[in-house]
């Protein structure tokens, strides 16, 4: 079991051509990701190759779906044009829509957010390092990699991540890996303050998820989202959680990595989410480098 996404997820890649796109497609295909369609205006009718792997490219989102059946994206444009590629998948009836762009305007993700509403498909990001559904097979090669994460440091399992940070949930998932520990899926959510997915979205898909049997959240300064995923747990949540909170040594007022990670108004504060999240039963990691130590202790 997974969720979101499946070794049988259809996946396109909105600026398939580009050199950042383009490497993250090959490395997605050796992965075993099911890389059906890339689309890149002007550019339809050829054909992205990659080793045996020959994929068609499309100008447009709607010409990919109807074409090949995708339902999923990921998108490697660059920020100035990358609401409107994430409101083409919105407008195409995606299931859903992985943005990996950095840097899009705060005021053009509002637009997006309300142009969403009500509809089906689901975003990841802005500003992340996408998901992840290991495989089985060596190196959990035929798993499902949508996005910037590093393939060969999954493994299939049991335990579920959740981030905003990518580089922390590489952190996660490679203690788990390096402990004999797999994971059912893996998904950044991004640092941004206005994003698509959040904490509580995700765990709350993980407590529905008969296969995975445990959580390590990661989360940072800044916003609340980590404490709303808190109160949930604690009335909701079935299964073990470990925590961690980035910043905690930051100062009031500047922004730290993330354009959402920041102390404003003293709202946002590491020892505030702390509090929280241990009010909420969850295990607290007190340093990154124990992560999957403190989950695995209540496993």
């Amino acid at each position: 079991m997974s969720i979101l996404v499946n070794r049988d997820t259809k996946l396109l890649v909105q600026g398939i051509t580009g050199s950042f796109g383009a490497r993250h497609a090959q490395l997605s295909l050796e992965y075993g990701t099911r890389l059906v369609a890339g689309v890149t205006p002007g550019k339809g009718g050829q054909t992205f190759t990659h080793q045996q792997f020959k994929v068609p490219i499309f100008d447009t989102v709607a010409e990919a779906v109807h074409a090949t059946g995708a339902t999923a994206s990921a998108i490697f444009v660059p920020a100035a044009f990358a609401a409107d590629a994430i409101l083409e998948g919105v407008a195409a009836g995606l299931d859903l829509v992985v943005c990996i762009t950095e840097g899009i305007p705060v005021t053009d993700m509002l637009r997006v957010k309300r142009a969403m509403e009500g509809k089906k498909t689901r975003l990841i990001g802005p500003n992340c390092p996408g998901i992840v559904t290991p495989g089985l097979g060596k190196d959990s090669h035929g798993g499902c990699r949508i996005g910037i994460a590093p393939g060969y440091i999954h493994k299939a399992g049991h335990v579920g991540v959740v981030s905003r940070s990518g580089t922390l949930t590489y952190e996660a998932v490679w203690q788990l890996t390096s402990k004999g520990v797999g994971q059912s899926t893996c998904v950044g959510i991004g640092g941004d303050p206005v994003n698509g997915t959040s904490h509580l979205d995700v765990i709350k898909l993980f407590n529905d998820d008969p296969d995975t049997h445990g959580i390590i959240m990661i989360g940072e300064i800044g916003g609340s989202a980590e404490e709303e995923a808190a109160a949930w747990i604690k009335q909701h949540c079935r299964k073990p959680v470990a925590g961690f909170i980035a910043g905690a040594t930051a100062p009031p007022g500047r922004r730290m990595g993330h354009a959402g990670a920041i102390i404003s108004g003293g709202k946002g504060t590491a020892a505030a989410k702390i509090e929280a999240m241990r009010d909420a039963g969850i295990a607290i990691a007190e340093t990154p480098s124990v992560m999957a130590e403190v989950l695995l202790k209540r496993l």
